[in-house]
């Protein structure tokens, strides 16, 4: 990886808080050079709501980009957007620009244009009225990418947490647990923890039933799936256990006892770490072709164009990015 390369940001849901969050990051100072794929009229507009003192320059693409140009550099991927776009509101126009933004990245980082990708929020419902089928980012990114074997991981100060599965409905979860799919996520969480330097992780993994299934009483999954996945996993050299019950494992990992937890499904594994706060939470697809961090909140529509957004996951998240690309 090629630490001189600047970072793609891509810009997010225009009526969302994507462009104040990017304005502010840039206005505070990042720890690399860095190119935003987005809209100029948006930002513009956002750092003159911010009374933010930043010049920002529209470029065709990431060709003309120079590391010292003191600068917002926007990559032109997108049509313009209207300047009266409605703020906070849900927008085909918006949600078509926003997956335009990404797919630029995707492509720039497949040709190693850039050192990461890191995504400020779009808006799932904008992408379905633009007729955009993704359920969100990380579909997105393994579609245009090629990735069959990738994961979302959520990670702050005191917990990481890769899920088996994403976006599915509850109702579906149970015929996706096989131990193919377990073994593939203690794979990738182990090479999650190894990009961000511990080298050698203590991979614990969630049980899918209460008590991890009291021992078949509750559910034979954690017994007749999980248990041989975690045995596969070990004869690989992973260090992993479990499967622990899902109502103490977090609490042991936010102790220390392990690196990170890999959960069954979404909500087992993202309310504990976004419980602790959005603030500085990152997520993370793991198991793409380049590195992939993103904020850990929506596109907070009811606060969009007011100046009350917080930046500090998307500095995070773009901090997280440099350390996964020494």
């Amino acid at each position: 990886m090629n630490t001189l390369l600047p970072v793609g940001i891509t810009m997010g849901d225009a009526a969302g808080i994507g462009p104040e969050i990017v304005v502010k990051a840039c206005a505070q100072g990042l720890g690399a050079p860095c190119v935003v794929y987005g809209d100029a009229g948006a930002l513009r507009r956002a750092a003159a709501q911010l009374g933010a003192r930043l010049d920002i320059v529209e470029i065709s693409g990431i060709g003309q980009a120079r590391p010292d140009a003191g600068c917002i550099q926007v990559v032109a991927c997108s049509p313009a957007l209207p300047a009266d776009l409605p703020l906070g509101r849900v927008s085909a126009l918006a949600g078509r620009a926003a997956y335009d933004y990404v797919c630029a990245a995707i492509d720039d980082a497949l040709a190693g244009r850039i050192r990461a990708i890191v995504t400020a929020p779009l808006n799932k419902k904008s992408m379905h009225e633009a007729g955009i089928d993704f359920p969100g980012h990380t579909e997105i990114l393994a579609d245009r990418s090629g990735t069959q074997n990738f994961a979302m991981m959520l990670a702050n100060d005191e917990l990481r947490v890769l899920l088996v599965t994403i976006h599915v409905a509850l109702a579906d979860v149970m015929a996706r647990i096989t131990r193919q799919a377990e073994l593939t996520a203690m794979r990738l969480a182990h090479h999650a923890c190894r990009q961000m330097g511990i080298a050698q992780p203590r991979v614990a993994v969630a049980g899918l039933n209460p008590h991890a299934g009291e021992g078949g009483k509750f559910g034979r999954e954690d017994v007749d799936i999980i248990e041989p996945a975690i045995a596969a996993a070990r004869a690989e050299g992973i260090d992993a256990s479990g499967p622990w019950p899902g109502d103490t494992i977090f609490m042991r990992a936010r102790r220390g006892e392990f690196d990170i937890v890999v959960a069954q499904y979404h909500d087992q594994g993202l309310i504990p770490v976004k419980y602790l706060g959005l603030d500085h939470g990152v997520n993370v697809t793991v198991g793409l072709p380049f590195v992939r961090t993103s904020v850990d909140h929506g596109t907070a529509f009811d606060i969009a164009g007011k100046g009350l957004a917080d930046h500090a996951s998307l500095v995070a998240a773009f901090d997280l990015a440099l350390a996964m690309t020494p």
